[in-house]
């Protein structure tokens, strides 16, 4: 259903040091990098679905109220490492690891990024 989606940046080099140290956690790779874009993609994806930019209006980025991007994580492991990482490589806590209300084996962690944005973690399978 989705194509890709882009979160808005301040400072891109500091968003790449962020991603890096999160995004390979959930199995996430640097596709592409120039100096107003970088782009994520899964493992065997050869197209970057997940763009971090500066506003190409070239106004100063700010994160979305009522916006998250959740990222699919194969364990819950892999949703305790995300979460680790992010706080680790300067993002901060908007809820925890662990199981969530939505269904029995919804095992989730939210954090914001250094721009604000808002990222989930979500193992749906069960332990």
């Amino acid at each position: 259903m989705l194509l890709y989606v882009t979160l808005g940046t301040n400072d891109i080099e500091r968003a790449r040091r962020f991603y890096d140290a999160v995004l390979p956690v959930l199995g996430y790779k640097l596709q592409r990098l120039s100096d107003e874009e970088i782009g994520y993609s899964a493992d065997g994806d050869t197209r970057s679905r997940l763009w971090i930019v500066t506003p190409f209006n070239r106004r100063r980025a700010a994160a979305g109220n009522g916006s998250m991007i959740a990222l699919s994580a194969e364990t819950r492991a892999d949703v305790d490492a995300f979460y680790a990482a992010a706080l680790a490589a300067g993002g901060t806590d908007d809820g925890k690891p662990g199981l969530r209300s939505y269904h029995a084996n919804f095992y989730a962690a939210y954090i914001r990024d250094p721009d604000g944005n808002k990222l989930a973690a979500v193992c749906e399978k069960p332990k």
